[in-house]
């Protein structure tokens, strides 16, 4: 196998279990919060990687997707968390705030990360293997982050667009989520999805990322 790849796959494993783990245990405990607990019940109210991690879409289809592209394409996913949305006390915004969860875990960890980033500078850390992973670690957060939130369900975006539209408009939108995934594939596929939405909402997250972190990086001139 080459050297590169197996580097790459060190750099990126850990910020993408966390990625993964937190962003479906994010959606767990914001429906237990708001009146769910079948995700805890369950067991998916946790830090558990291997709770979350589906054998195939998390691992099989990103390295063969990896390998068949060269590395240009990859596109993988974890079990869903399940939530009985009948069950939350107010299963219209509720659904939404549930949906909003997952998004939100990563944007947080995309700060984390850059936080861990600037600490490294500020006391001279120069193995590139930590700072590789600390970029790694905002730049998948960023990623899978912008990703959920495309406003197609089943994916986050999706979820949340179906709690703010009126009722009709609501139901005609929850009919495409049986063929969401296969949509966005196929928008990933013609760059479609990065062109117009991927690239440009990452660099929003980044420049937000700075923004945030710069008066911390002040403080180690």
């Amino acid at each position: 196998m080459d050297p590169s790849l197996i580097q790459t796959i060190a750099v990126y494993a850990l910020p993408v279990i966390f990625a993964i783990t937190l962003h479906e245990a994010a959606h767990g405990y914001a429906a237990r919060m708001l009146g769910d607990n079948t995700a805890y019940v369950l067991g998916r109210v946790s830090m558990n990687p291997m709770r979350h991690i589906d054998p195939i879409g998390t691992i099989v289809m990103p390295l063969v997707l990896y390998f068949v592209t060269s590395g240009a394409f990859m596109f993988g996913y974890a079990k869903p968390v399940p939530v009985a949305f009948g069950n939350l006390r107010n299963p219209r915004w509720g659904s939404m705030w549930v949906a909003a969860a997952g998004p939100a875990s990563n944007f947080v960890q995309a700060l984390l990360w850059g936080v861990i980033a600037v600490l490294l500078a500020a006391f001279h850390v120069d193995e590139p293997f930590f700072t590789r992973m600390a970029a790694a670690g905002v730049s998948v957060n960023l990623v899978l982050g912008v990703l959920n939130l495309f406003p197609l369900p089943p994916l986050d975006g999706g979820r949340v667009l179906m709690a703010l539209l009126p009722v009709r408009a609501s139901l005609a939108l929850q009919k495409v989520e049986p063929y969401g995934v296969w949509i966005v594939m196929a928008l990933i596929m013609t760059n479609q999805f990065t062109r117009f939405w991927l690239a440009p909402l990452v660099n929003v997250g980044y420049s937000a990322v700075s923004a945030i972190l710069n008066p911390l990086a002040s403080l180690f001139p």
